[in-house]
């Protein structure tokens, strides 16, 4: 499907008749392309955590219900759900009666598994059940205060350099920010890098990641840009990429992607 006819950055009647037809998927084989990578071989492991913050239907009496949700999608799906999409599809529950949570969460799985070609997981909470939220995951060393020289707003990896020193470190930036390719609007994040290898030049790196400032991509295709430069520069033994953004329209996106099979984005930050 080409991306002029998603429903993002038109004007929309937001339903009141559940309709799974809402949901519209983005091929992923584009932007892996674009980035060297082909045929389906991808370097890593990985899913895109969905946090949905809006969800509610009736109950079997007319009482309406609400709940949050985790929606995994793994890095393998064919394609990504444009992110419109699914807050349409996500309010075209709301008039729609269901027995209980679980067959929400059944319905939901189902029709996103249909969407993006591959097994789904959807885990649906109480709002009386706390997410706590953190600033910064512990054992993470925050860069955002290196000094850097030549600061770049326009996309480039050439300041990806390593040293001699073998280490495996944390590290935290929350200065990553990109552009809907769409509308245009700002979308910020935390990025979280888990590394074994050389010493990559803290300066270096968050230049890099500075670089990303005006870059038009989704979060998925640039969390997946920051692992293939990240690999391909810095030639790490193992690595773990995961950007945890920033809540817009009831939704925030959490790619992971990992040379690791059990990686995963951590907790919820104070932004989401």
């Amino acid at each position: 499907m080409a991306l002029h006819n998603a429903p993002l950055g038109k004007s929309s009647d937001y339903p009141d008749q559940y309709d799974p037809a809402l949901l519209f998927p983005v091929a992923r084989a584009e932007n892996r392309g674009r980035i060297g990578l082909q045929d389906g071989r991808w370097p890593w492991f990985g899913d895109d955590l969905w946090q949905a913050w809006e969800i509610s239907w009736l109950r079997p009496g007319g009482v309406p219900a609400v709940a949050w949700g985790e929606l995994r999608f793994p890095a393998a799906s064919p394609s990504i759900i444009e992110s419109k999409s699914l807050k349409l599809y996500l309010n075209s529950l709301n008039q729609a009666v269901f027995s209980s949570v679980d067959q929400v969460a059944e319905t939901i799985t189902a029709d996103l598994s249909s969407a993006c070609g591959a097994a789904v997981s959807v885990t649906l909470f109480s709002v009386d059940e706390a997410a706590p939220a953190e600033g910064r995951p512990a054992g993470y060393q925050l860069i955002d205060d290196e000094p850097v020289e030549n600061v770049v707003y326009d996309y480039s990896a050439e300041s990806l350099v390593t040293g001699a020193e073998d280490v495996t470190e944390q590290l935290c930036s929350h200065l990553l920010k990109s552009n809907c390719p769409v509308t245009g609007q700002p979308d910020w994040a935390s990025v979280f890098i888990h590394y074994s290898g050389k010493k990559i030049d803290r300066a270096g790196l968050l230049r890099y990641i500075v670089s990303f400032r005006q870059k038009q991509d989704f979060h998925e295709h640039c969390v997946e840009t920051l692992f293939t430069d990240l690999m391909a520069r810095c030639e790490p033994r193992e690595l773990t990429v995961c950007a945890r953004y920033t809540r817009r329209g009831g939704l925030d996106i959490n790619p992971v992607r990992s040379t690791q099979p059990e990686a995963d984005a951590g907790p919820r930050l104070v932004r989401q």
